[in-house]
């Protein structure tokens, strides 16, 4: 499409987030930073320029999705592009593992896509066109310990996107997954210090945690986490869909 497309990335007022948002603004993309934090979410878009503008939204709460959403089609008409990015983590063994953390997790990474796509599909139907593009994790397709939450969201989204692909191939509208190894993100560097303050160095941590069958040995970029995502909404993936892309350095 040659027009602007209008954007919706969630979770994006930092971190891999931010990083997709600014890839679709430098490709004059307009593009909704949503985020639960209202205030951190207009800051980014400011630092973004023209092409943004920060929303609140909480994933979790139907109410607050279909009040984003109608905000956001009063004012461009029209939503093009779906990005489910939102996400945190917890880790705990499973014994121990509180059920609000399980709770939370699996309502922002899991319940979260499913209710955007929901309410997104409406809008991408009546206009023939679409791309979604949910961040899943190299958690989608194996386990790490002490993140069974994590692990069972992030295997979720595999699930939803493959559904959302098939119902949606009949309207041009695709739907694929992105998933990427460890970034370095503040989510990330939480879980790095509390693995030092355990005795491990950063290297042992990596080693140990993050990196047990990666090829590169090194961060993903968030930057390179959204090449990806750009990619998968572009016209040149049009007969892409139901695919799910790792950007794991060989994980």
């Amino acid at each position: 499409m040659s027009k602007q497309r209008t954007v919706i990335v969630t979770g994006a007022a930092g971190g891999i987030g931010k990083a997709i948002a600014q890839a679709f603004t430098k490709q004059n993309d307009f593009v909704y930073i949503a985020d639960l934090n209202r205030e951190a979410a207009e800051e980014t878009a400011a630092s973004l320029g023209a092409n943004a503008k920060g929303i609140h939204l909480d994933v979790t709460d139907e109410a607050s999705i279909q009040s984003a959403i109608a905000q956001i089609t009063l004012e461009k008409g029209s939503i093009e592009v779906l990005v489910n990015n939102a996400g945190l983590q917890y880790r705990s063994p499973i014994e121990s593992f509180p059920l609000e953390k399980w709770n939370l997790l699996l309502n922002v990474m899991l319940t979260g896509v499913f209710l955007m796509t929901k309410h997104v599909f409406p809008h991408m139907k009546e206009a023939g066109y679409g791309r979604i593009v949910n961040i899943s994790s190299v958690h989608g397709k194996l386990a790490t310990p002490e993140k069974v939450a994590y692990v069972a969201a992030k295997h979720g989204v595999i699930g939803v996107t493959g559904v959302t692909a098939l119902e949606g191939a009949a309207h041009n509208i695709t739907a694929n997954s992105i998933l990427p190894g460890p970034v370095r993100t503040d989510l990330v560097q939480k879980q790095l210090d509390s693995l030092t303050v355990k005795g491990l160095t950063e290297k042992e941590a990596l080693e140990t945690i993050l990196y047990p069958r990666q090829a590169m040995n090194r961060f993903i970029q968030p930057e390179e986490v959204a090449s990806g995502v750009l990619y998968l909404a572009s016209d040149a993936a049009s007969g892409i869909t139901g695919e799910h892309l790792s950007v794991a350095g060989g994980m």
